[in-house]
């Protein structure tokens, strides 16, 4: 079953990601810088679709409880090193 993520603006670069599994929810803030927004998808997609593609990313390689609570979205690149090179890829093309 695939989990259900939620992305809501809260500010111009910060988002509230629910992801709802199983019945269980975790919450998560995330900012994303505008810079770093365009540099990976170029404008393909809009920035909150570029996260909640990047929880997908997330919740491929760990479970929603070990995602952190709050965090810049460049982070993960430090955890998993190959997140802006696959993201890139999925946000350039179709669904």
């Amino acid at each position: 079953m695939r989990a259900g993520i939620d992305v809501a603006p809260v500010d111009a670069t910060t988002y509230r990601v629910t992801v709802t599994e199983r019945g269980a929810h975790s919450t998560h803030l995330v900012t994303l810088d505008p810079a770093y927004h365009a540099r990976l998808t170029g404008g393909a997609v809009e920035p909150a679709e570029l996260i909640r593609r990047s929880f997908e990313f997330l919740l491929e390689r760990e479970p929603k409880e070990s995602i952190l609570s709050a965090f810049d979205l460049p982070v993960i690149t430090r955890y998993f090193p190959e997140y802006e090179r696959d993201i890139a890829s999925r946000v350039r093309r179709p669904r």
